[in-house]
């Protein structure tokens, strides 16, 4: 059995054939979905969905991209919901920085205060975080050990397979590994995932977003969560059956999950 910790459920492109695509899930053996907080606007969508299905969980938070939207969105309400089991999707995403070196400036610092204010907030309520980290590992890092982010722990979503990221697995984060780890292009991540211990992997999907092979270029979804397990057990040496159990104690044990 497979828990995708990470799987965009709320969005609009899965409405249309939600039921199939969830029998599909099932059938493949994925009992368990957490779906993240991106933007304000899904945030009730998630709730719909996790009050439908018992087997879905959410998450409350705000994405890098949609930072101004964060004053919008009433944390603690959400965050008292029996099935919001952390906080997050949030952090340090300097891809598309824009402008000239004060607006970038000016954005970095605006990141780094949204970012702190999910740690904060996760401390409070006693939930752990779900981080997104593009092109900012060590700025990310350096927030999350001095914000105390041990006490609450959490994920780094889509792990970048940045070597600096590494040492916050004694900090009590897991790694979020995903269907890049079957791209062909993804020596980096394949060479460092031997490395990353095993008591903190995680599966994740990112749905509808980062397909694994054989299926780029379609959107992503539950079920294909097999072949993120099937290229992770060739690259350490154990078969599918050990990775699905592997990862799904790890993200009990993370989220809370019973």
């Amino acid at each position: 059995m497979i828990i995708d910790t990470h799987i965009h459920l709320d969005d609009e492109r899965y409405r249309e054939d939600f039921d199939e695509m969830m029998k599909r899930a099932h059938e493949t053996g994925v009992e368990a979905f957490i779906i993240p907080g991106a933007h304000p606007g899904t945030l009730e969508r998630a709730v719909e969905l996790a009050e439908a299905y018992e087997n879905i969980y959410f998450a409350v938070g705000v994405h890098p991209y949609d930072m101004e939207s964060f004053e919008e969105v009433d944390f603690e309400r959400y965050a008292a919901h029996p099935k919001c089991v952390a906080i997050g999707e949030c952090g340090l995403d300097y891809f598309r920085l824009e402008g000239s070196e004060d607006e970038k400036a000016s954005e970095k610092k605006r990141q780094d205060y949204v970012f702190r204010e999910h740690i904060r907030f996760a401390k409070k309520v006693k939930k752990p975080l779900i981080v997104h980290i593009r092109d900012a590992s060590h700025d990310a890092k350096m927030v999350l050990i001095e914000e105390g982010a041990d006490v609450v722990g959490g994920v780094l979503h889509c792990y970048n397979a940045d070597d600096e990221l590494l040492s916050l697995a004694d900090h009590g984060f897991y790694f979020g590994i995903g269907g890049v780890v079957t791209f062909q292009n993804a020596k980096k991540l394949i060479n460092i995932l031997p490395r990353i211990p095993q008591e903190k992997l995680v599966i994740e999907t990112d749905g509808p977003y980062l397909t694994p092979h054989p299926h780029r270029g379609t959107r992503n979804e539950p079920s294909y969560t097999r072949f993120i397990a099937d290229k992770m057990g060739d690259l350490l040496g154990m078969d599918s059956a050990q990775i699905e159990s592997l990862t799904s104690k790890n993200a009990k044990q993370l989220f809370g999950l019973r």
